[in-house]
């Protein structure tokens, strides 16, 4: 039995928390939000992101930092992607001899820094693990099958991750390319905004597939440009991460797009949405690192222009199917 602290009490904080509670792990499970941590203490139950799955006893929660830090062998963050910085400022020197885990999903928007830069710089730890892969938390709190990778430039680093997640109904496994896999984990939910858009116009199979295939190429082409590993984005982390999000009904990514598809702006969907949808943040820094390495991004772009240029959906498509005809390889 492992000691665990779950920094974030969203959906997939919960999940995870709830997850490895399951597993016979001590979890404690802290979150900004007092007020949020006082009701799911008091239903044992979180029943803004997660109704229905109930905390076993093994989680607890903590409405302090730094009680929910004590002790704690491994400290995952489980938060936005724009906030890992804010949070991982405040525990840093706070927790020593732990293995920090990130499973958030995005690009800081300031800096374009993938997720493990960022507790690279705020905690010293030269080798933070990333928890990545096809996940919705609607999937993995009922106990589906789910696949995902521990992702450490220090493989040896992600084997105690692997070992503290794995489950007979959630296999992880192991990969060296962080890069890669933080890439292919950010991006696939921009091009999950644009099959949402498909779905919203009422287009169909043919145009998702082509867009899911040539999405996957244009994430591919970047990574590669940034020093990722060609073949991670073919695993679990590309592939597979971007099928399961844009095609899923749980997927928020694509949910937004479906919206813009049917004709509502940004600002309509955004003010209606509970949980944080990365791909809108993502976009920008995506079709800003795409810039930064010379790599064309017109589906990235097309999606910034839908998001932020008040581009008309049917627009963007367009701008796609009549680029220059060119050779698919």
């Amino acid at each position: 039995m492992s000691r665990v602290a779950v920094l974030g009490a969203g959906s997939w904080g919960t999940t995870l928390a709830v997850h490895l509670g399951l597993a016979g792990h001590q979890v404690h499970l802290w979150d900004h939000d007092r007020a949020a941590l006082e009701e799911m203490e008091a239903r044992r139950e979180n029943r803004k992101f997660l109704p229905g799955i109930g905390l076993p006893d093994g989680v607890k929660v903590r409405a302090e930092l730094e009680a929910a830090l004590e002790g704690a062998e491994f400290v995952l963050f489980v938060v936005p992607s724009q906030a890992v910085r804010t949070v991982a400022e405040r525990v840093a020197g706070t927790a020593r001899g732990t293995i920090f885990v990130c499973a958030s999903k995005g690009l800081e928007l300031t800096s374009l820094r993938r997720m493990s830069q960022v507790l690279e710089e705020c905690l010293g730890d030269p080798a933070p693990v990333i928890l990545t892969g096809p996940s919705h938390a609607e999937e993995v709190s009922r106990g589906i099958p789910t696949s995902v990778v521990a992702a450490c430039r220090d493989e040896a680093r992600s084997r105690p991750v692997q070992l503290l997640c794995s489950t007979p109904r959630f296999r992880v496994y192991t990969n060296s390319d962080v890069l890669g896999c933080e890439v292919g984990a950010a991006l696939k939910n921009v091009i999950a905004i644009a099959a949402g858009v498909c779905d919203g116009i009422g287009f169909g199979d043919n145009t998702k597939g082509a867009l899911l295939t040539r999405g996957l190429a244009e994430i591919a082409r970047l990574g590669v440009a940034m020093g990722g590993r060609r073949e991670t984005f073919f695993g679990l982390t590309g592939m597979g991460d971007l099928i399961a999000t844009a095609m899923s009904r749980h997927s928020r990514n694509r949910g937004v797009g479906e919206r813009l598809g049917r004709g509502e702006t940004l600002d309509q969907v955004l003010g209606t949405m509970v949980m944080v949808a990365e791909g809108v943040n993502t976009s920008k820094a995506a079709r800003d690192l795409g810039a930064r390495h010379g790599v064309e991004m017109p589906i990235t772009e097309q999606v910034c222009a839908l998001l932020f240029e008040g581009r008309e959906p049917r627009e963007a498509l367009q701008a796609l199917m009549t680029r220059d005809l060119r050779s698919e390889t």
